[in-house]
């Protein structure tokens, strides 16, 4: 084994123990305590942040800063990682004490020439774009850690009219359109609730323990496809350009049918509290839609629109019809 060879093998070899002595990397390696010693020392000259503990017992302890061996990657893997930090470039807050570009910076650093120029070139015209918001969230690795340990934290969130005191276990954080949400289990309802972490005014961690609710990943699952509390049928022919509208909505695309490509519908059930919404959103369509169920939503469209067609008239002076 060359030098080059001990050497990367002996930094992930730190890196993997907190505390170990010369004798226990001389025995790792095959080489003499002295020669352990010496390779430490070449480590230590490299970066990598190496403690001595002196004295009976003592030896040496990598700091909690510890540097990650290096890793050799193709160039679509540079190309994937690079550009995964450039996607948390539209998010003010992280939940890691990093600052993307720097991080993006050593990545492209290590970069070969060629490489280096074809990520330029894709810089320009790639994008993970979110909308970047100004507002912080400024607990998002205390939500962490207290996900992690399953613990109970005591925050105060920001709600419509007061700022209210809530004892909830996180399941963890998730980003979507430039926020952060932490889905949470709050005591004082005994469910399972989302929060904005850019509400949260305070966050205390209460070191108390609760146990797990569900995973994350099991949660956003069930969540995207929550079945209604009230449920109402929802049929709304569409247009061409209501498939194309449509289909930019997340909460409706599962559920577009195209009969051809100039028509198609939407066939679901949706929660009678989203009645307003739902209503509200096809309205703005337009006749690139038309909503047949259920009766009372079409009947509530036709009335909205005949306000408004009374509104622009009483502008104009003309004689409503």
């Amino acid at each position: 084994m060359t030098k080059a060879q001990l050497l990367y093998n002996l930094l992930m070899y730190v890196n993997a123990k907190r505390r170990f002595t010369a004798q226990d990397v001389a025995y790792e390696f095959g080489v003499s305590v002295r020669t352990a010693h010496r390779y430490l020392a070449d480590l230590g000259e490299m970066g990598v942040p190496l403690y001595t503990e002196p004295g009976r017992g003592g030896g040496y302890r990598v700091l909690d800063n510890r540097t990650l061996p290096p890793v050799l990657f193709d160039e679509e893997e540079a190309f994937a990682i690079f550009f995964a930090f450039q996607a948390l470039t539209y998010y003010h807050s992280h939940p890691f004490d990093i600052h993307v570009g720097s991080v993006s910076r050593k990545l492209y650093a290590g970069l070969p020439e060629e490489t280096k120029r074809k990520v330029d070139r894709l810089d320009s015209v790639l994008a993970f774009w979110s909308q970047k918001r100004t507002v912080p969230s400024p607990f998002l690795k205390e939500i962490l850690e207290a996900a992690s340990e399953q613990q109970l934290i005591l925050m105060k969130y920001e709600s419509k009219s007061v700022n209210t005191v809530r004892e909830v276990a996180p399941l963890g954080i998730y980003a979507t359109n430039g926020f952060w949400y932490m889905p949470a289990y709050d005591r004082a309802y005994g469910e399972i609730r989302l929060f904005r972490t850019d509400r949260m005014v305070s966050v205390e961690r209460t070191q108390q323990p609760f146990p797990p609710q569900m995973p994350l990943p099991d949660w956003l699952e069930r969540h995207t496809r929550q079945t209604p509390e009230a449920p109402v049928r929802l049929y709304v022919e569409l247009t061409r350009e209501g498939l194309r509208q449509c289909r930019s909505q997340p909460w409706l695309e599962p559920y577009i049918v195209a009969v051809t490509p100039e028509q198609g519908y939407v066939e679901m059930e949706i929660d009678r509290k989203e009645w307003e919404f739902v209503t509200q959103y096809f309205f703005r369509l337009g006749t690139s839609v038309k909503v047949m169920e259920p009766r009372e939503m079409a009947d509530h469209i036709r009335k909205q629109a005949h306000e408004l067609v009374l509104h622009y008239a009483a502008s104009d002076g003309t004689p409503p019809r």
